[in-house]
């Protein structure tokens, strides 16, 4: 987890987020902005007052103990919202008597990734704790700690929010997030058991049915432009290899743009990625990893022979990743983060090298529609009883396994695989794949090949069935007595 300082950001997974507003008798807001500054209506103010934005990817909830939470489904949001504003209020004296107060962000696994502890608190009763904004094709996270002496009306007003008897203001000038304060790399510590709320509990009850007009939530979290359900882009193309790091050198920081996640897919831990580039042999050490299943990407455009195994305690060689004397090897294969949080490898290459540490959940989808792979890759099979239908033009092994998920609840190993596949050649194949949610690994396959999914029949369970227990958030209801915008419990 990153824990920032006033006016510190840095990069957050491109998913759905919950975000905690902490503090005794603080009250949490979410404020969507345009690029303006600005709201563009009314339903962009999400508080307890008014608990789901209509179209669903903005939601209020307080747990048991009165705590406030929002939850942001990043992908979601519209593209004209730039940034959206974590607001937190009292009514109970003045910010510098609320003790604790912060506000966290947590992944759909419950893993923190941001953080800002607000030190310096005086006497305004309202305050921007942290915003949401746009940077690069993904999402930053600000520790913002701006109050407003006039309340929490005035911090609305300055944002375009209609406030009964209050007058309106000077539109603030466009956004312009501020240069990016040098922070340490996160470093994902294995998320601690959780609490009677908050994260690692089911996402909130569903808010109550939008007013007519607005369109219904939708099914599912997707990056603009593309559509639930179907395959989304590959991993980005290696950017050119840039001259390596002297050996012992500091590590690259992970990449700065988080892969686009399925929000629908809760196995396994979520974290921003790890890039590191270099030349010939070497051991790779990549710490403060999650425990868990993770994805290993490797690239050597100029490769002889490629080999990649996992080392243990004592440097000794357990697991055999890679084996490949292709000219130009590139795949992404399985690999287990151990308790630890380190993963160590040993890579045996010729000439550059890029290599990514991913979580299991940017892993591509199967879906009816044909998509192009080349190498061993690592697929999610999320649907129900299907055929897979291979087009393999390799001329080597093609082995594929299957991991099936179902009832399986360790999230920090995969159950045994099943052969699915084990054949040698250029071949067309078929093979029958049960309900997901399903891992299926190419284990070997030395060259292109087409993978796509047909006679798919409908679910008929969860997708991790026994996964979510009974939820103890409360979705507040609507005030009775909307008095302007910001009634008081």
């Amino acid at each position: 987890m990153t824990t920032l300082i006033k006016g510190g950001n840095g990069f957050v997974p491109s998913v759905p987020l919950r975000i905690a507003v902490r503090g005794r008798g603080m009250d949490a807001m979410a404020l969507l902005l345009t690029e303006r500054g600005l709201v563009r209506g009314d339903a962009d103010v999400v508080f307890h007052g008014q608990p789901a934005h209509p179209n669903g990817v903005v939601r209020f909830a307080r747990a048991e103990d009165g705590g406030d939470w929002l939850e942001v489904g990043l992908p979601a949001l519209e593209p004209d919202v730039d940034r959206v504003l974590v607001v937190g209020s009292t009514d109970r004296g003045a910010l510098r008597d609320v003790p604790g107060l912060s506000v966290e962000a947590f992944a759909p696994d419950g893993t923190p990734v941001a953080r800002y502890d607000v030190t310096d608190a005086a006497g305004e009763t309202a305050m921007v704790l942290a915003e949401l904004y746009r940077r690069a094709g993904g999402w930053k996270f600000r520790a913002v700690g701006q109050g407003w002496a006039n309340g929490l009306e005035g911090l609305a007003t300055d944002h375009g929010v209609h406030v009964a008897g209050a007058e309106p203001r000077t539109a603030p000038a466009p956004h312009t997030p501020p240069p990016a304060v040098a922070t340490p790399a996160p470093a994902f510590a294995p998320p601690p058991a959780p609490p009677a709320f908050g994260p690692g509990v089911p996402v909130p009850a569903p808010a109550p049915a939008p007013a007519p007009g607005f369109a219904p939530p939708p099914a599912a979290y997707a990056p603009p432009g593309v559509v639930p359900g179907t395959v989304p882009a590959p991993l980005p193309a290696p950017a050119p290899y840039p001259a390596p790091a002297p050996h012992g050198a500091a590590q690259a920081p992970a990449a700065p743009v988080p892969p686009a996640l399925d929000d629908a897919w809760t196995y396994g831990p979520v974290f921003a990625p790890y890039v590191e580039t270099g030349r010939d042999n070497d051991v790779l050490t990549v710490e403060g990893l999650p425990p868990g299943p993770v994805i290993v990407q490797l690239e050597v455009p100029n490769a002889g022979y490629t080999c990649l195994d996992v080392l243990d305690k004592r440097n000794k060689d357990t697991d055999n990743l890679i084996s490949s004397t292709e000219d130009h090897y590139v795949g992404r294969v399985l690999a287990t983060v151990p308790t630890s949080g380190t993963l160590r490898l040993r890579l045996e290459a010729e000439g550059p090298w890029r290599f990514e540490v991913a979580p299991l959940a940017s892993a591509r989808r199967l879906t009816e529609r044909e998509a192009e792979f080349r190498g061993p890759d690592v697929l999610l099979h999320t649907l129900g009883v299907a055929d897979l239908a291979i087009h393999y033009r390799g001329d080597s092994n093609l082995i594929v396994n299957v991991f099936e998920l179902a009832g399986h609840e360790d999230p920090t190993v995969l159950p045994d695989d099943d052969y699915l596949i084990s054949e040698i050649g250029p071949r067309r194949e078929r093979a029958p794949l049960p309900e997901g949610p399903l891992v299926v690994q190419f284990e070997y396959a030395d060259g292109p090949w087409t993978a796509r999914l047909e006679r798919v029949q409908p679910r008929t369970g969860p997708l991790f069935p026994g996964a979510a227990p009974a939820s103890p958030w409360q979705a507040p209801a609507p005030a009775a007595d909307r008095k302007g915008w910001f009634p008081r419990r």
